[in-house]
């Protein structure tokens, strides 16, 4: 029985009234039947569930309103991971933006049919609605004025078998009558992976990388809470290099032991391309289920990431909460170029698997902010604020900060099956800036791509810069005939700089950072870039000069870089970076990065293979190595 206090100074209301105490009694007995009936009436209305979010404990919530909506999204159960208490003391993500507005340019709207078809329907969406996603759970909610939607379509899956039938090469090649030479060399290359895994595996296993000098592992605050960088970025080279027991171990510390449900601090960028990147290609080449759930649960765990005001991801997310911010040092809570332009290859395949089409939508959200906002000399600054959509700095790098979303740009064209056409004029207009304003030739005659502040040069290369070699090459192959061979050209003597950098070191191993200036060519002038932390960028160049000319230097320069790696990067238990190449007895970092076994071992690997071994013309590189197939047709099929 509720009690009707007394205010100061006044009779009770039921005296107030002039009732007595039979009738009052009566009176508030009536009362409360007629609250008990109006509750009751609220719970029994076809929407009840949003007035039993006011009442109910938010898990009871999500399965009332899960069993009362055919319109609710699948991916509901995400939102068990996404709490509102204990939030980090970071600033709260902004409200999710439109996308592709009717008023949109043409070729976003051509370009959005495109995705549209290659993604397929949702899978549990109704037509008519509009997916949101708010705090990492994903709803679908009908259009303004349309009636409630139903479903009326049977879900799709992915047909796998389908999709392998249609490669044009076996993922591991032919391997026909082969020069003895190169197989040994591809054999050592082998040995080397095997030795890496089995002391990961032996002293670091569950950790992300392996510190071979002390024999322990290494998690580091880069992965959110999550485990396992190396497990999961070794998948695909284990594979294609047919070491299958360590395969498999590496399969079922996948199933056995990757925990998703994390609360950390992640880098967006990281996550996407060592993890989804690793999880998608290791589906791709063995059909297993569990590589593609994992990858898929992980995307949705990114999502919240995009909810700013421009749609342009910040930097770091919480994979428990879904807040996101940007990194402390970037200028003005910016977002990074290559952060948020190296998500398109692996949010296309997250769509075309899961039939969901919000991964596709958000990575095209961003070519749309980048494609409205003005181009300094036609180039692309690295910082770009989230919330406003304009560059905060004017500093351009084909190294860090900038150097992937370049490499995305013609892979994206490329992995489309050349149908892509607003990323190839996109790359072909960044690239012809970059030629114009940043490429420069040395004294002596070494041609290098400065970085550029404001208009004024650097005259530096970073490692991380030698990848524009290859990507160059990639672009080169299928530019107009009046340009391949001027593209192919200057690939190759960005290659022969990246090459220098090793010959020039007392290692044979290249500097973090090597600059042009006061006499100085290709070589680190500063102690704080002198380290090599086994890169793999100048590898990758070899890989695709290789493949796309066929010249042997590009095989004898790999093995050179082999050679070095066994005698100043092989230690008891792994190999390590080493702090100064300009040593012939260096220290050790004691660190196995992860990308060694992702990136470094297996395009070197590759160089030494037949060039049907992930063909180029079934497969792209993610920007970790991670193959993931080009899209040449819908591998939609009705769930039967």
């Amino acid at each position: 029985m509720v009690l009707l206090r007394k205010l100061p100074g006044m009779p009770g209301w039921p005296a107030a009234l002039g009732l007595r105490l039979p009738q009052k009694f009566l009176f508030l007995l009536f009362l409360s039947g007629l609250l008990t009936l109006c509750f009751g009436a609220l719970f029994l209305l076809p929407d009840s569930s949003r007035f039993k979010r006011l009442f109910l404990p938010r898990r009871a919530t999500a399965s009332a309103s899960s069993s009362s909506s055919s319109s609710a999204s699948s991916s509901s159960a995400s939102s068990s991971s996404t709490r509102d208490t204990d939030l980090p003391r970071s600033p709260p993500a902004a409200a999710e933006p439109r996308h592709a507005s009717p008023a949109a340019p043409r070729r976003l709207r051509e370009k959005l049919r495109t995705v549209a078809r290659m993604a397929g329907p949702p899978a549990h969406t109704a037509p008519g609605s509009r997916q949101q996603v708010q705090g990492g759970e994903r709803r679908a909610e009908p259009a303004t004025g349309a009636p409630p939607a139903r479903e009326t379509r049977a879900p799709l899956r992915f047909d796998y078998e389908r999709f392998r039938r249609s490669l044009r090469h076996p993922v591991r090649g032919r391997r026909p009558g082969e020069d003895p030479e190169t197989r040994a060399r591809r054999m050592k290359i082998k040995e080397m992976m095997k030795f890496a895994w089995d002391n990961y595996k032996q002293y670091a296993l569950g950790k992300n990388e392996l510190r071979p000098l002390t024999k322990n592992g290494h998690i580091g605050n880069m992965f959110g809470g999550l485990r396992g960088a190396t497990v999961v970025d070794a998948l695909d080279t284990l594979y294609i290099m047919e070491l299958e027991e360590e395969f498999q171990e590496a399969k079922k510390w996948v199933e056995k032991s990757f925990d998703l449900n994390v609360n950390g601090e992640a880098s967006l960028f990281e996550v996407n391309i060592r993890y989804i990147g690793g999880l998608l290609a290791a589906y791709y080449l063995t059909g297993e289920e569990v590589f593609k759930s994992k990858a898929l649960e992980l995307g949705e765990k990114l999502l919240p990431a995009f909810n700013t005001p421009t749609g342009i991801p910040r930097g770091v997310i919480n994979l428990g909460s879904g807040m996101s911010w940007s990194w402390g040092w970037a200028s003005a809570g910016s977002s990074i170029l290559a952060e948020f332009g190296t998500l398109h290859l692996e949010f296309l395949h997250l769509s075309e698997l899961s039939g969901n089409p919000v991964f596709a939508e958000k990575v095209m959200n961003i070519r749309k902010v980048l494609n409205r906002v003005e181009k300094p000399q036609g180039l692309y600054p690295n910082f770009l604020s989230p919330v406003t959509g304009n560059w905060v700095q004017h500093h351009v790098s084909i190294g860090g900060l900038g150097d992937s979303f370049y490499e995305y740009l013609i892979k994206s064209w490329l992995m489309s099956d050349k149908k892509d056409s607003e990323a190839k004029k996109m790359y072909d207009d960044a690239l012809e800036a970059i030629e114009k304003h940043l490429v420069k030739k040395s004294a002596g005659g070494l041609t290098y791509i400065a970085e550029w502040r404001g208009g004024i040069l650097d005259h530096k290369m970073g490692h991380l810069a030698c990848f524009s070699g290859g990507m160059i090459a990639l672009g080169a192959e299928h530019a107009g005939q009046e340009r391949k061979q001027h593209y192919m050209d200057l690939a190759a003597e960005i290659t022969n700089t990246c090459h220098e950098s090793y010959a020039r070191s007392d290692t044979k191993l290249g500097p973090e950072a090597f600059r042009f200036d006061a006499g100085t060519e290709a070589m680190a002038t500063r102690l704080s870039e002198r380290y090599y932390i086994l890169r793999p960028e100048v590898v990758e160049s070899y890989m695709y000069m290789w493949r796309l000319t066929h010249d042997p230097k590009y095989r004898q320069w790999g093995w050179e870089v082999v050679k070095a790696l066994e005698k100043h990067c092989r230690v008891e238990a792994g190999f390590s970076g080493i702090r100064d190449v300009y040593t012939t007895t260096p220290t050790h970092d004691n660190m196995q990065q992860s990308f060694f076994l992702a990136e470094t071992l297996k395009y070197l690997y590759l160089l030494f293979c037949e060039d049907d071994v992930l063909s180029l013309d079934d497969w792209v590189f993610n920007t970790e190595a991670h193959p993931l197939p080009v899209n040449h047709t819908n591998f939609k099929a009705s769930v039967q």
